[in-house]
Formats: C-alpha cells, sequence, structure tokens
C-alpha cells in the first residue's frame, strides 16, 4: 500500500483520531518541551554567567548604590533616603532611586545585563529586622572579571562618597554597622598633645602597618595595642578621632559596658572587623578592674556585665585572637587596670595624656589666635600658672570659646578657668 493512501487511511480511521493521535501529538509536544529546558539549562551553563549578592554582604549596598548612579531605566523604583552633612554640620536630605523588586537590564561595557532583586517575605535577617534580599546578575558570556569589574566601581564610589570623612561603626548584635553620620576628618595638629607626644604615637602606627612581613617572618602575631590613660578632657578620645583621619581609617566603638556582652560576642566582633579600622576600648576601667581591688570590695564591683576579663584576655592576644587588629583602649584610672590586661603583647605601648603643660596652653593659645605674636602665648601660659590646680585642655577650650576673637579678654580672665 503506498505510503499516502496509508496516511489517509489512518486519518479516515475513527479509533487513530478518537486518542491515539492525540496521544502522538502530546507525546511529540512534551519532548519538545523537555528538549528546550535542556537547552536552556546548557545553554545557561555554557553560555551564561550569573552572579548572587545576599543582603547579608558587604556589597550588597554598594552595588545598588552603583546601579542607581549609573541611573538604570526602569519604570519601578524604590527610594533610599540618606542624609548628608556638610562641612558647617548642617544635614541636608538626599533621595536615591535603586532598582525595586523584579527584573531590569542595563548595559555595561557593550553587554546586556539582567538585574533581579529578589525578597524573601517569610524570612527575616534578625539583625537588622527585614526580610532577607538577594540581587543576581545574570549576563551572556563566561568572563567572571566581568562581575569583578562591576564589583569594583562599586567599591570605588562608595569610597569616594566617604572620601575626606571618617566613618564610626558601633556593634549592633554580631556585626558592625555605621553609626551616624561619616565625620570630617579631624587634623591631628587640632588636637595639641605635650612635645613629642603624637609624634611618637604616629610612627609607631605606621610601621606597625607598613611592616607585616616583619611580624609573620619572625612569628609574631600581626596585631597592637595602645593605652592612652590620663585625667578626664585632656584629648584622649579626641587624639584618636584625629589619628584615624591621619591614616584614613574607620573607628569601631565597643562597649564593654553593654548589657548581655559576652565573651563570644566580643570574639566574632573582633574577627569581623572592618578592614583599615581602628578599635576603641573606651574607659576601659569602667568594664573591669583589678582582681585584687575586687578583692578588697567584692561587693562594689558586682553586676558589670556578662563579659569575663579572662576572656577579654584570649580575645586581645588568645589562640584565636584576630591578626592584622589594631586596638586603643583608654582609662582615667590606669592603677585600676588589672596587670594582665596591660602586659606587653596586649599593650604594646602605654601614653599618659595628661593635664595641659605650657607648651600646650602656648600651642593652643596660638591656633585659636594665630594673629598674636608667641609673647603674649607665654603670658597666657604663665597666668595659668599662677593657680596651683591643674587644667585640662578641655578647660583651656572652653574659656578660648567664651571669647572668640579677644585674645586679651582671655590672659585677663584666666580665673574663669577654675570657676566653671
Amino acid at each position: 500500500m503506498p505510503l499516502a493512501d496509508f496516511i489517509t487511511s489512518l486519518k479516515d480511521n475513527p479509533y487513530f483520531g478518537a486518542g491515539a493521535g492525540l496521544f502522538g501529538v502530546g507525546v511529540a509536544t512534551a519532548f519538545l518541551r523537555k528538549g528546550l529546558q535542556i537547552s536552556m539549562i546548557a545553554f545557561r551553563r555554557h553560555c551564561m554567567i550569573t552572579l548572587e549578592v545576599p543582603s547579608k554582604d558587604k556589597s550588597y549596598f554598594w552595588l545598588l548604590n552603583w546601579i542607581s548612579a549609573r541611573g538604570t531605566k526602569t519604570q519601578h523604583l524604590s527610594v533610599e533616603t540618606s542624609f548628608n552633612q556638610s562641612e558647617t554640620g548642617r544635614i541636608s536630605t538626599q533621595f536615591d532611586f535603586v532598582p525595586s523588586i523584579g527584573s531590569h537590564f542595563f548595559k555595561y561595557q557593550k553587554i546586556w545585563i539582567r538585574v533581579d532583586r529578589n525578597r524573601e517575605k517569610q524570612m527575616l535577617d534578625m539583625q537588622r529586622g527585614a526580610p532577607y534580599e538577594t540581587v543576581t546578575l545574570t549576563a551572556l558570556g563566561r568572563n567572571r572579571n566581568l562581575f569583578v569589574y562591576i564589583l569594583e566601581e562599586a567599591r570605588q564610589l562608595a569610597l569616594q562618597q566617604q572620601e575626606g570623612r571618617t566613618v564610626m561603626y558601633t556593634a549592633m548584635g554580631s556585626e558592625w554597622r555605621p553609626f551616624g553620620y561619616p565625620r570630617r576628618k579631624r587634623p591631628l595638629q587640632s588636637v595639641v598633645l605635650d612635645k613629642g607626644v603624637s609624634e611618637s604615637i604616629v610612627a609607631d602606627v605606621k610601621e606597625f602597618i607598613s611592616n607585616p612581613k616583619w611580624y609573620m617572618g619572625r612569628g609574631i602575631p600581626y596585631r597592637r595595642g595602645y593605652l592612652l590613660y590620663g585625667p578626664p578632657g585632656c584629648g584622649k578620645s579626641s587624639y584618636i578621632m584625629a589619628l584615624a583621619g591621619e591614616l584614613d581609617y574607620s573607628i569601631c566603638v565597643m562597649n564593654l559596658s553593654e548589657r548581655g556582652f559576652s565573651d563570644d560576642r566580643l570574639h566574632h566582633l573582633l574577627a569581623i572587623a572592618p578592614e583599615q579600622s581602628i578599635i576603641l576600648l573606651e574607659d576601659i576601667d569602667a568594664a573591669f578592674i583589678s582582681r585584687d581591688l575586687a578583692k578588697e570590695n567584692p561587693v562594689a564591683y558586682q553586676g558589670m556585665g556578662r563579659l569575663t576579663l579572662s576572656g577579654l584576655l584570649n580575645a586581645l592576644d588568645g589562640v584565636a585572637s584576630a591578626e592584622a587588629r589594631l586596638i586603643f583602649m583608654t582609662t582615667n584610672f590606669i592603677d585600676r587596670l588589672d596587670s594582665a590586661l596591660i602586659r606587653p603583647g596586649r599593650v604594646d605601648l602605654k601614653q599618659e595624656i595628661s593635664y595641659a603643660s605650657i607648651h600646650q596652653m602656648q600651642e593652643m593659645f596660638l591656633r585659636f589666635y594665630p594673629e598674636e605674636p608667641p609673647e603674649r602665648a607665654t603670658v597666657f601660659a604663665q597666668n595659668c600658672l599662677t593657680h596651683e590646680k591643674s587644667i585640662s585642655l578641655a578647660q583651656i577650650q572652653g574659656l578660648f570659646l567664651m571669647f572668640k576673637s579677644d585674645a586679651q579678654a582671655v590672659i585677663e580672665n584666666t580665673n574663669l578657668l577654675w570657676s566653671r
């Protein structure tokens, strides 16, 4: 029987038309669909590259800001409100529009890239109190460097926005979060310390930063600790702020007296501290006191937190302590600190920041009144020394602020230093 006649007979056959033909068409359609799926999977695997960035990753916000700065064309937007602080301290509001949840496209280096921003509605980030999000970038090709370039540009853009400013971090749960607005860098010369003090600290810090191989080659842990001690108001915290600006570092402020602060949390925070940052432990005597003092009066020093002294000691130089770390501690009462806490290896350099010396009085006077001759600064310092009580830098600065443009009034009213 010819083939044409056979096909005609099948067409006219009621059994074939009722079921077998439809079954064959269904099987063919299923095979075609499966083939397309396999082809798409193979195409994506071998001809496309994908990058997924979760919201917990540091580059997540960099990437969103970078996409926003490129002006990605989309009708579906989300707003991110930020605040900028001018040199005078005035706060201005800025609205940035970023691609909202969904799919978007933009062109980079003549390559179209698809952006998928997804949000897990049933999962929350307990630290941020917000749903988990991911941004997925998909592009044709197999060049991974494409995403490296994008992330590097996003990082550079973030650094440009913080250029000339010092970022303050605070511990929020188990992670570091920027605290407040980035602050304008404070010049190191604006904090007047006694002769040679600032120079010796800066030289020591820069020598440490520039010689990691020296430490590693000799098997010495690459970390360094500093203790600034002295009366309140003498410039300890101000100097650390200025030093961070000089080094182009950020500052991670850690409150060891915080309720619920534990040994494990301390270890974790020290291990994940942002790169190029100074870890600041202010008023460490408020969190820990000498074990000898605690034995003398155990009731007076109860309830000072869940963090233990042994936990802090192990975090500073224990087996699991972090490397490449710069720690500054401050205290008003060095005699209250346990000797094990301030021994070499945990505190490598101790520096007293005491009451104002004659040199500091003269330098501060000339800094506030640069048009005045040095002889006037000497007269001011001598007037301050007529009283037997010591003077802090904060007291002197307060007097200068009372008479901002009248140097003679400052010289004549040094008695106000002790009446306020």
